[in-house]
C-alpha cells in the first residue's frame, strides 16, 4: 500500500522520492523513540530519517540513503482506534506525511493543511 502511495505521486513529487528508501517494519527502534522522547512505541506511527530536499547540498556526505520508516503495529493500532478509514487510506496517510517531511515540510506546515486526528 505504501509503495502503491508512493508510486501515485504527480511529478516532481515522484522524481524526487525515488531516491528514498521505504523501510517497513513492525515496531520503531528504541533510539527512534529516545530521540522524541516517546516512551510507547504505538506513538510513533512513521519516521523520516535524512536531509530534506530544501536542504541538500553537493557538500553532503551520505552514509546511507534517505529513509521513510513505516511501523507497522503502531499504524494498525491507530486504524483500529479510529475506526472511521480504511487501512489503505491510513497507510498512504502516514506515507504521505512522512514523504512531505522528505520534501521540507515541518510537522507544523503538514498540520496546517491535514487536520486528520480531527
Amino acid at each position: 500500500m505504501a509503495r502503491e502511495t508512493v508510486a501515485g505521486l504527480p511529478h516532481p513529487f515522484a522524481k524526487a522520492a525515488q531516491d528514498v528508501a521505504l523501510r517497513v517494519v513492525d515496531w520503531p527502534a528504541q533510539d527512534m523513540l529516545d530521540a522524541f522522547d516517546m516512551r510507547d512505541p504505538l506513538e510513533l506511527t512513521g519516521l523520516y530519517e535524512g536531509i530534506p530536499v530544501t536542504e541538500k547540498s553537493y557538500m553532503d556526505q551520505m552514509l546511507a540513503p534517505d529513509t521513510v520508516w513505516l511501523f507497522r503495529q503502531p499504524i494498525l493500532a491507530e486504524w483500529r482506534a479510529r475506526g472511521d478509514v480504511e487501512i489503505a487510506q491510513m497507510v498512504a496517510h502516514v506515507t504521505i506525511h512522512e514523504f512531505a517531511h522528505h520534501f521540507g515540510w515541518s510537522d507544523a506546515d503538514i498540520a496546517h493543511i491535514d487536520r486528520w486526528w480531527e
